[in-house]
């Protein structure tokens, strides 16, 4: 895989996976033996990527499958994050993958990561969740009556060439516009203090994104808590999850939320900034905390090593680690 297309800046290709529990459309990257499942949030879907060289350089294979109304994913797949949850552990099957490293929530992402790691405890040996929504009603009402218009099925084909457009021709207000709802920091210093490559990296993410009809789909499932605190509680396996407070698309109280419900958990709060944020909590997994397959309250997981069994493991950048 060539370092561009590995940084993000490329589209994936992706194959389509049909079982009895519904279609999905995926990408697996193939490295060691070890897999790592990321479940995106809104607008992505498996063919792009956002941060992942931290699982590569870990020596993970990692599968992405776009999650229901996503892609070339159907929103029949799976009706709940419960239920795409299974339609996952079916890929894996079919892949041959009769272990999970870990399971990855980003965003909207979150809940199935959730739910995969609650009904498939045998497959999955771990959950990592960034900026993750949790056990807590999302998006906020003006958010949501909004996005219902601008990203409707039959309107967001529209709203995304205008804005793919907008990034093209002129950048800096493409990356403004789109990063003032991320962020809670002035976004014109967030735009000024990105690095280059993360600049690169995001007018290129921001150029392909797509709603299709998923994002409605998500609207719908995370109004309410639904299934998310019954999953939460079922979590048997260790849990990291990582947070910024600076984050205005899915608000800190979300992951402390999480890190409530979950029974093995542990809350990192990253020091990222705005519209950096997703890149820095894949950063946060690279230098500094400890081993997300050791148990949070285990007191030698700070120099504990990767179990054998897992064969890669993702190691942290510093954060502020949450009791």
């Amino acid at each position: 895989m060539s370092n561009a297309r590995r940084q993000g800046l490329d589209e994936h290709p992706t194959e389509l996976a049909e079982s009895n529990v519904g279609r999905v459309e995926y990408r697996f990257d193939r490295r060691g033996p070890a897999t790592v499942v990321v479940f995106y949030g809104g607008h992505m879907r498996a063919g792009l990527s956002l941060g992942e060289e931290v699982y590569a350089e870990a020596g993970c294979s990692v599968l992405v499958p776009s999650r229901p109304g996503y892609g070339r994913t159907p929103v029949s797949a799976g009706a709940s994050a419960g239920g795409f949850a299974d339609v996952t552990a079916a890929l894996c099957a079919h892949l041959g993958i009769t272990e999970v490293a870990a399971v990855a929530g980003v965003s909207g992402g979150g809940p199935t990561a959730v739910a995969m790691a609650a009904l498939h405890p045998v497959l999955v040996q771990r959950l990592i969740l960034q900026s993750a929504v949790g056990p807590l009603p999302w998006p906020d009402r003006r958010t949501r009556l909004g996005a219902r218009i601008v990203f409707a099925p039959h309107t967001e084909h529209v709203s995304w060439a205008l804005l793919h457009s907008l990034v093209r021709y002129a950048p800096d207000a493409g990356l403004r516009m789109l990063l003032r709802d991320l962020t809670l920091l002035p976004v014109r210093d967030v735009v000024a203090g990105l690095l280059p490559e993360d600049r690169e990296r995001l007018l290129a993410l921001f150029s392909r994104m797509r709603s299709g009809r998923g994002f409605t789909r998500d609207l719908k499932e995370l109004a309410t808590a639904g299934d998310s605190v019954g999953h939460a509680v079922r979590v048997s396996q260790p849990a990291l999850v990582i947070a910024t407070r600076q984050d205005a698309a899915v608000r800190f109280a979300h992951s402390r939320a999480l890190a409530a419900a979950l029974p093995h958990a542990e809350l990192l709060e990253s020091r990222a900034e705005g519209g950096r944020d997703r890149y820095a909590h894949f950063n946060s997994l690279r230098h500094g905390a400890r081993d997300p397959g050791a148990h949070p309250s285990d007191p030698s997981a700070d120099s504990r090593q990767s179990s054998p069994r897992s064969g890669c493991r993702p190691t942290p950048r510093r954060c502020t680690r949450k009791p």
